[in-house]
């Protein structure tokens, strides 16, 4: 069952460029993850989502995610309240929640829609 990881940081002045390249370069080959994102959530807080085909994959790979760390560990300021440099939370997917598709267009719309485009034209 497809599982995510979220990593919350908080990195030290003038270090954002350092942490967000350590990422943009990192070439992980974590068996069972599909991808992720790092986003910025405010001035020197980030958070890091990655998707996986399953929870089993994501926990083998916590050691190589802490060998990574390593390489930006420095970077972080310690998040207080016994966290340390991150604050991370990962589970299984419960709900999937789809987009909403777009209303389809119905053939008076359509054909009110091609006129309006030939009345421009004109």
């Amino acid at each position: 069952m497809t599982a995510f990881n979220i990593v919350r940081f908080r990195v030290k002045p003038g270090q954002e460029a350092h942490f967000i390249a350590a990422h943009r370069d990192a070439r992980p080959n974590f068996k069972g993850f599909r991808g992720g994102a790092l986003i910025k959530t405010g001035p020197d807080t980030f958070c890091i989502v990655g998707e996986w085909t399953s929870f089993d994959k994501l926990a083998a790979a916590r050691p190589q995610m802490i060998d990574l760390l390593d390489s930006f560990r420095g970077d972080l300021e310690d998040l207080g309240d016994g966290l340390g440099v991150t604050d991370p939370v990962s589970g299984e997917v419960v709900l999937k929640l789809a987009a909403p598709k777009p209303a389809k267009k119905t053939k008076k719309a359509k054909r009110k829609s091609k006129k309006a485009k030939r009345k421009k034209r004109l």
